[in-house]
């Protein structure tokens, strides 16, 4: 989705909730469209600084969340604490690894996984409306190094 859609899906989202589309928050919509890697929020906050923008680190909090709420943006939880944010808008859903050793987060789709939850939620008579799956271990790289430290 080209960034200056996302723009208007985000002002709209941000009328129907009585808030309105500051600099601020336009530049954090745009510095997350600009990358397509997971980022943290502290990551945003330094690249809406390198913006020129005035944003508090409480209005990227805030901004993210409200990003996410609209299905902006999807969060995750690395596994050591770390909130990792990424744009959805526009994308397939998607799974995710991640290296315990370097933070790598690897992006995966397996039809054959999908198909299993869908066929379990179904066997326990659940209705399936969201899930997230995150596989947590180690990259080759760093299983070299561990190997090679031992």
């Amino acid at each position: 989705m080209r960034p200056e859609d996302a723009l208007e899906r985000f002002e709209v989202f941000l009328r129907n909730k009585k808030l309105r589309m500051t600099r601020p928050r336009r530049d954090i919509l745009l510095s997350a469209w600009e990358t397509h890697s997971h980022f943290t929020a502290e990551e945003m906050f330094s690249w809406v600084q390198q913006r020129d923008s005035n944003a508090a680190r409480a209005t990227v909090y805030r901004t993210l969340n409200l990003l996410v709420e609209g299905k902006f943006l999807a969060s995750m939880n690395n596994g050591q604490g770390t909130q990792l944010y990424e744009h959805i808008l526009g994308h397939t859903h998607h799974d995710h690894m991640i290296c315990r050793g370097c933070n790598r987060v690897l992006e995966f789709r397996s039809e054959e996984i999908e198909r299993l939850q869908e066929e379990i939620a179904e066997q326990n008579n659940f209705q399936l409306v969201h899930h997230v799956l995150r596989l947590e271990g180690y990259c080759p790289k760093c299983r070299t190094a561990q190997s090679e430290s031992a």
